[in-house]
Parts: C-alpha cells; structure tokens; sequence
C-alpha cells in the first residue's frame, strides 16, 4: 500500500503534517492531506470521501484530534485498509468528537471563543499553553494567526457506523496533551484496540514530534498491506 491520506483537526488546515510529508515521501508512499472544510461533519466527512475516490489504491487514513472523527465515519469505504488516530478522538456509534473531548475536560476548554454563526476559535493563550506548547515561539505565532474557524456543529457531529470496528488500526497518544486528555486517549485506543504508541508531546504531536509520527504511520502502512 503506497496511499496515505492525512487529515487535520480542528482550528488547523493541511500544513499541520507539513513536518511528516517529506519522511513518508522519501519511502515511496504517496501522500495527500485532505483539506477539510470545518463547516459541518457532513461536509468533512464528504471531502474526505472524495479524496479516498481519488486514489487508485488501497489507502491509511491518518486522523489528528476531530480528524479522528471524520477518518471513523469516511473510513468504511472499500479502498481503506487501515486507520491511524493520532492524539484523536475515535467515537463509537452515536457519539460524537465534542461529546468526547468535553467528558474528560482539559485547560483548553477556558480558552475557546465562539462567534454568533456558531464557530469556535482558540485564543492565543491556548494556542501557546494548551495546544502547542512545546513549540518554539516562531510556530506557535503561525499557528495562531493561520488557524481556522470550526463549527460547533461539525464536532457534535455522530458516527453513523465507526470503521475501527471493522478496519485495522493505530494510536498515538500524546502525553502532554492539555487539548484532549491523554486519558481519554488511552481510553479511546484501548477501546478500538489499536496498536498504541505514546509520545512526550503536546497535543500537535505530527509538529512536535514528526520523526516518530512518521515511523507509526509507516509501520501501519506496512502491516496494514498484509491484512
């Protein structure tokens, strides 16, 4: 399997894996970061559909954060062969990414700011301390002025058919995450049995740690050929 699919979370775009790419392309895979739009679960779900469609192979999709939703539902298609869940939420049938995140509350929660259209942004306070707050300076003032807006209603948004039940499947559980709780991470791979790995980092652990991202997403790409 040469086709890996990455997908972004929350208040993030594609440039969050802008560190793993280069890794995964110097083995030979092919790699697409599906720029979801952060509008409804529908619409995430749907670009990501599309992206699958595109490849003429089977795919890894790897999901960070509220990715990990989008990668449970647009996961059952045919073409996917595994799934990666990285510092992610992976909800069972009828649950959804917010209801997840808040059941286990982090520092980040005193941090979001909702507008009147019922998007949800990060103050630079969270950014520097609960999102990324092992990155330099120079990063977190990108991540800050490039984040994007998500809606409240995407990550309400429940699984209709959760393809970990059915699809092979790796964790990455960040350490140090103040965004979502490394306990519920444990939690969430124990419970889709994945094959887990954990990584002192923050929660944006593809920036600040990319090497062993890399090498999970690698690992999972060749085993998940044999399945």
């Amino acid at each position: 399997m040469k086709n890996v699919l990455l997908v972004h979370g929350a208040w993030a775009d594609g440039s969050s894996w802008s560190k793993v790419i280069p890794s995964l392309e110097a083995k030979g895979l092919h790699v697409v970061c599906v720029q979801i739009p952060l509008t409804s679960f529908a619409d995430d779900v749907s670009a990501t559909q599309r992206a699958i469609a595109l490849e003429d192979g089977p795919v890894l999709l790897v999901g960070h954060s509220y990715g990990g939703a989008v990668v449970t539902e647009a996961g059952n298609d045919p073409k996917v062969a595994g799934i990666v869940y990285v510092a992610a939420v992976a909800p069972d049938k009828g649950e959804s990414a917010f209801g997840l995140i808040t059941s286990v509350p982090t520092p980040v929660g005193t941090e979001l700011r909702p507008d009147k259209s019922g998007f949800i942004k990060l103050t630079p306070k969270g950014i520097a301390e609960d999102l990324a707050q092992d990155l330099s300076a120079k990063e977190i003032s990108v991540l800050t002025a490039t984040q994007v807006p998500t809606s409240v209603g995407a990550m309400k948004g429940e699984i209709t058919t959760p393809a970990w039940k059915s699809k092979a499947s790796w964790y990455i559980i960040a350490a140090n995450d103040r965004t979502i709780s490394p306990q519920l991470e444990a939690a969430e791979a124990k419970k889709i049995g994945a094959a887990t790995t954990t990584v002192a980092s923050s929660h944006v652990v593809m920036l600040a740690q990319p090497s062993q991202v890399a090498n999970v997403i690698l690992d999972a790409a060749s085993k998940a050929t044999s399945k």
